[in-house]
C-alpha cells in the first residue's frame, strides 16, 4: 500500500528555506495539495493541530507525522515525505530536532492510522529507517518500500 500511496510527487528529499515547523507542516501539505490527495483547509487543520496540541506530532527522535482529523478534506488515504537538509526543532523534549516529515491524512476520523500501518515496515526496520537519511532519489526510496 505504500507504494501505491507514496508516489513521486509526494517526496521531497533535502528541503531548504523553511524555518519554522509550520512552514514545514504547510510545505509538505502543499505536496498533498497539488497532487490532489487534500483539500488546502486540510493542511491549515493540520498547521492548527500543532498549534493546539504542541509537538505531539513528533512521535520517534527526528520523526514528526502531522495530520489532523479530515472532514471531507482528505480525498484519498496519503502521505507526504519531506526530509530537511537541516534538522528542525519542533520543541519535543526528548525527540527533537526533526529532520523527517511525513504528512499523513485518512478520508475518515482515525483513517491516519491506516497510513501510518502502511508506513510500519519502513520505520519500523532500523536499517531501513536509517537509509531514509541518506536516499538520493524516489526510486532509492521504493526500493526501501
Amino acid at each position: 500500500m505504500l507504494k501505491e500511496i507514496l508516489t513521486p510527487e509526494l517526496v521531497k528529499l533535502d528541503a531548504e528555506g523553511l524555518e519554522t515547523p509550520e512552514e514545514v507542516i504547510r510545505y509538505a501539505g502543499g505536496l498533498l495539495e497539488k497532487a490532489g490527495r487534500v483539500l488546502p483547509s486540510y493542511t491549515e487543520k493540520m498547521v492548527q493541530a500543532f498549534h493546539t496540541l504542541g509537538p505531539y506530532i513528533v512521535m520517534a527522535p527526528g520523526i514528526a507525522m502531522p495530520h489532523a482529523v479530515p472532514a471531507g478534506d482528505v480525498l484519498k488515504p496519503c502521505v507526504a515525505f519531506v526530509r530537511l537538509r537541516r534538522p528542525m526543532a519542533f520543541g519535543h523534549p526528548d525527540n527533537d530536532p526533526v529532520r523527517l516529515v511525513f504528512a499523513l491524512g485518512g478520508v475518515e476520523s482515525g483513517g491516519h492510522l491506516e497510513v501510518l500501518e502502511a508506513m510500519s515496515g519502513l520505520l519500523g526496520d532500523e536499517e531501513k529507517l536509517n537509509a531514509l537519511y541518506t536516499v538520493s532519489s524516489y526510486e532509492e526510496l521504493a526500493k526501501l518500500m
